[in-house]
């Protein structure tokens, strides 16, 4: 068992610590607060590297991870397990998966998640694996709830040396005069201060984007990463993957569950509802839901198993008492809840193993990155995002500590912040009101909200509302005077139109992505096209901001038995 005790990495730098502002010098800078950003942080305190954590939230409570399960996907390392398991996500992901990064993420976490028990994560209490996944010879799960592993997590983040900065939003990165990534500014909500953070490197592990769909502790998910990364030349890819509606109980935002999928279910009339995977599409159920409520029933639970499903997701049930009904005996009504990228698929595109972006000082871990490579078209909902965490994580906190360490300490006087939409004006025009009297971020949200989360538009897509909605966000868009706040980029309100910004953009990338794919290949569904074209197996890169564009990947999926491709796993 590898040894609990753990150096510690220097400290960072204090160049400033008053009422007015906090300055710090870093050799990485993790932006985020989930399993990736401190899978990261961990990694690149274990390089030596001093770190610094700047989190939206609470560091170990906020995001969509700390409601969710703790359910990892492990494979042992076995070509043969490999092969079926990988192979069964490339089905479901319409063959745009990539074998050779599926497997080097499963042994990335096989390893790193083998390593907590050494480190002595001890959970509150044990949980028992819910009786939908079946144990094989090999296997091993991982315990806990969210709560007790986030938990851990942090507390291994600040034993490794690593300084936490919790609700301290950032606003925007730090280039030097050859673009290079070298820190970030943001703001701390609870001392009324900003924040600077000169580094050799930085690693974005935001989230993913659900554009305030009040998804279970996803409201902190606003694309901010994504925002970041474009205003320095990276891009993103399988955006128009980015529409995954989560399954709740009628009046409620629980969508942390993954019973849903062994459920029966009727319409508002009351015929049963037949549907494929649900992973890979649930298009059957919500064209129902636009004729009216669906009921649902856990009916493939047999009642020996309901009480291990119960504690293996106590949350949910608690919902469900609350409400008085017994999902394994009763039908109830249920209702859906836009998961943007969250448990989509699109995100920053990641060019290597060392989870690059592609822009120098740069790298990215978790749900603020495409999945695609991983699970194709289909959701990562769960274990395979979990997975993609523990590892990208793992990679760029490595890869950062590398770079910060081939770096030389930059003055702040050298760099210059790459923010501009919702920090500052690109040109010229005053600050305006919305039409109710309020701050006009607000009119903002809510247009972008029309476009991205009802049903009938986001999840149900043809060229005439593509072409709709790219023409009223880019609108948007050139209103560049409704994102200015007031006092600069420094405040409470800049953090609102910053998050604003983001939002907008993220849907103008994911509506020209969804145009230009012309076929309905996974959670993807466009009416115009029902057909999935075998032509149109590739994934899209989109990216820029004035004028977002849309190329094909140039880097094929790849598919096939693992024991088949040596060469393409050495070469990468």
């Amino acid at each position: 068992m590898p040894d609990r005790r753990l150096p510690r990495a220097p400290q960072p730098q204090v160049l400033a610590d008053s009422d007015d502002a906090l300055v710090l010098r870093t050799d990485v800078l993790v932006i985020g607060g989930g399993p990736a950003a401190t899978w990261s942080a961990i990694s690149a305190t274990e390089a030596g590297a001093r770190t610094v954590l700047a989190d939206k939230g609470y560091c170990g409570t906020s995001g969509v991870a700390a409601t969710a399960g703790t359910g990892h996907w492990l494979v042992p390392p076995d070509v043969v397990r490999r092969d079926e398991e990988i192979g069964a996500r490339e089905v479901q992901g319409g063959y745009l998966t990539d074998r050779t990064w599926s497997d080097a993420i499963l042994d990335e976490a096989w390893f790193r998640t083998e390593l907590i028990d050494g480190w002595g994560y001890r959970p509150a209490r044990a949980t028992p694996r819910p009786p939908t996944f079946a144990l094989r010879p090999g296997d091993r799960t991982f315990a806990g709830q969210s709560p007790d592993y986030l938990r851990f997590l942090r507390g291994r983040t600040k034993r490794g040396g690593a300084r936490i900065l919790d609700h301290s939003p950032a606003l925007e990165l730090l280039v030097d005069d050859d673009g290079r990534v070298r820190g970030a500014r943001g703001y701390q909500r609870q001392l009324g201060r900003p924040w600077t953070v000169l580094a050799g490197a930085v690693v974005l592990a935001t989230g993913g984007v659900t554009w305030k769909s009040h998804s279970l502790g996803s409201d902190v998910d606003t694309g901010d990463g994504h925002l970041m990364a474009a205003e320095v030349g990276a891009h993103f890819s399988s955006m128009e993957f980015s529409n995954f509606y989560g399954m709740v109980p009628l009046g409620t935002s629980m969508d942390k569950n993954g019973f849903f999928v062994r459920a029966s279910y009727w319409d508002h009339e009351g015929v049963p509802i037949h549907y494929r995977n649900l992973h890979e599409s649930r298009a059957e159920l919500l064209a129902a839901s636009l004729r009216g409520t669906i009921t649902a029933q856990f009916t493939q639970f047999p009642p020996e198993t309901r009480a291990r499903v119960r504690e293996s997701m106590p949350n949910f049930f608690m919902v469900t008492d609350k409400l008085g009904v017994d999902p394994f005996t009763q039908r109830f009504p249920m209702d859906w809840v836009q998961e943007g990228t969250v448990r989509g698929t699109g995100g920053i595109h990641l060019r290597d193993r060392d989870a690059w972006t592609g822009v120098p000082g740069l790298y990215a871990a978790g749900d603020v990155t495409a999945r695609d490579k991983l699970v194709g078209a289909a959701t990562g909902a769960g274990g395979p995002n979990l997975a993609w965490a523990v590892a990208t994580g793992t990679w760029a906190g490595h890869a950062a500590a590398g770079a910060a360490a081939r770096t030389d300490d930059v003055a702040l006087t050298a760099l210059r912040g790459s923010g501009e939409r919702g920090l500052r004006p690109s040109s010229a025009g005053r600050r305006t009101t919305s039409a109710s009297g309020g701050e006009a971020w607000r009119d903002v949200v809510a247009a972008v909200q029309d476009h991205m989360l009802p049903i009938d538009h986001a999840a149900f897509r043809d060229d005439a509302k593509l072409a709709a909605s790219r023409s009223a966000l880019d609108a948007l868009w050139e209103q560049d005077a409704l994102l200015v706040p007031a006092a600069g980029w420094a405040g409470l309100e800049a953090i609102r139109t910053r998050e604003a910004a983001a939002m907008l953009a993220t849907a103008r990338w994911v509506v020209r992505a969804a145009r230009e794919r012309t076929e309905t290949r996974g959670m993807h569904t466009r009416t115009d096209h029902p057909a999935t074209d075998p032509a149109q197996a590739h994934r899209l890169l989109v990216g820029g901001l004035a004028e977002p564009w849309v190329s094909v990947d140039p880097e094929a999926p790849v598919t096939g038995a693992l024991a088949t491709l040596p060469a393409q796993k050495e070469a990468s």
